[in-house]
Order: C-alpha cells, then sequence, then structure tokens
C-alpha cells in the first residue's frame, strides 16, 4: 500500500472560504475550529507536511467572549531586545488597541511553527467589525457554538 500524496495543484483548486462570526464565541472554542480548517484536518486528503486548508475569514473580532478572569488577569508580553524592554498588556488593553490580534494570537499557537506555519497564517482573515473584503470569494457561513 501506498502513501497517498494529493496533487498540490488539484488542493489548491478545492480551497474554500469560510466566514465565522466570532460575537460571543469563546476564543479557544474559536481558535481551534478555525486552526483545523486552515490546516485541512476536515478534508479526507490531509497531509501533514502540505497546505491542504482552506481560508478563513473572522468578523465581528471585537466581540469574542473569554471565560474566567482572563479578560482583567491574563497577559501579553513582548520584549524589545533591550535591557529592561519587557512590556506587558491585558486582554482588555489588547481589546481596546487591536481585537484581531486576540484571535491571531490564540490561532498562531495552534499552527504548526516553521515554514509551513508561516504560509498557513496568511489564510486567516481577522476584521473587527462586521465588514470584511472577500465578498467577492463568496465565503460560505461557518457556525461555532456559542458560550
Amino acid at each position: 500500500m501506498k502513501t497517498f500524496l494529493p496533487n498540490a495543484q488539484a488542493s489548491l483548486d478545492n480551497r474554500k472560504w469560510h466566514v465565522v462570526d466570532a460575537s460571543g464565541v469563546v476564543l479557544g472554542r474559536l481558535a481551534t475550529r478555525v486552526a483545523t480548517i486552515i490546516r485541512g484536518k476536515h478534508r479526507p486528503q490531509f497531509t501533514p507536511h502540505l497546505d491542504t486548508g482552506d481560508f478563513v475569514v473572522v468578523i465581528n473580532a471585537a466581540k469574542v467572549v473569554l471565560t474566567g478572569k482572563k479578560e482583567t488577569n491574563k497577559e501579553f508580553m513582548t520584549y524589545s531586545g533591550w535591557k529592561g524592554g519587557e512590556k506587558y498588556e491585558s486582554v482588555a488593553q489588547r481589546r481596546a488597541r487591536r481585537p484581531e490580534l486576540l484571535i491571531e494570537h490564540a490561532v498562531n499557537g495552534m499552527l504548526p511553527k516553521g515554514r509551513l506555519g508561516r504560509s498557513l497564517r496568511t489564510k486567516l482573515k481577522v476584521y473587527a467589525g462586521e465588514q470584511h473584503p472577500h465578498a467577492a470569494q463568496q465565503p460560505a457561513k461557518l457556525e461555532i457554538k456559542k458560550k
């Protein structure tokens, strides 16, 4: 029995677009579902070392929900590389500044690291509001269980 390898061009032609409404959805549930679709694990021709996934558009990123006290207690740290260059930001501060980063950070942590992961990250499009410029791709609505 030989290992099945999907045709690279055929998988590129069969890519679909999905749109997800993040309002009222728990961040972790949303991120796992989106990462699965971007990676292509929902398809029968999934191959771990190839990009066989679909595109995902997330709207209403500002209305995503976090459980417990994560809104105030969870912190994101950035480091400039200089002495004393650590900056901490709570979820509430990041949501006020750029709410798209919450979803992007959660999904990127679930994607593979390296060259494949960097190419997969380009298939995630996140928008804080209701509007998105991908109507021409005719994205299918993807339902995710709300809290």
